[in-house]
């Protein structure tokens, strides 16, 4: 009895170790599409001042091209988290506060709900969810980085980045 148990906790395993390899850690991957998003939002949040900035200098600091960062701003403003104005004072701004966009909602409206395996936000697609303890592990690892990607504010990275930039000034001005 007690060697089958072991091939059964083998054959789990080797299940797992098969999910594993069919692209999971790949899904956790965000796109290019996801990461210029952010940089295009933190800049937006670095230059925070209530005007609005024009997206050839976003495009510039952040060395992507303006093409690109315009079909980011679709999504964005779809999702209520950047606002623009038309004119000779016109451009992009933030929607909100700075301190009440998280990265979650960033990176949600650039690529969709978060999910490492489709199993966690759809249950139906597998016939073992509701007995697979795979999926209980991706399921409480989601939680665990969507929470953190929520309490991470853009309010917050724009610190972080006016610190980053201020070591940087220092190492070059010595």
């Amino acid at each position: 009895m007690r060697c089958l148990n072991i091939i059964s906790n083998s054959i789990k395993l080797i299940e797992l170790v098969e999910i594993l390899n069919l692209g999971v850690l790949e899904m956790l991957r965000i796109s290019t599409k996801g990461r210029y998003g952010v940089r295009l939002m933190l800049d937006l949040a670095v230059n925070y001042n209530g005007r609005p900035v024009l997206l050839r200098e976003v495009a510039k600091r952040q060395k992507i091209s303006e093409k690109y960062l315009s079909q980011l701003i679709i999504p964005l403003k779809t999702a209520g988290l950047i606002s623009s104005s038309r004119g000779a004072h016109g451009g992009y701004l933030l929607a909100k506060d700075p301190r009440n966009i998280s990265l979650k909602e960033i990176v949600e409206s650039l690529e969709g709900p978060l999910s490492i395996v489709e199993c966690v936000t759809t249950p139906s697609v597998c016939s073992q969810s509701g007995t697979c303890v795979a999926r209980d592990v991706w399921t409480a690892t989601m939680k665990q980085i969507a929470g953190f990607l929520s309490s991470m504010t853009l309010d917050k990275l724009a610190k972080m980045e006016k610190k980053k930039q201020g070591i940087a000034r220092k190492r070059k001005g010595k």
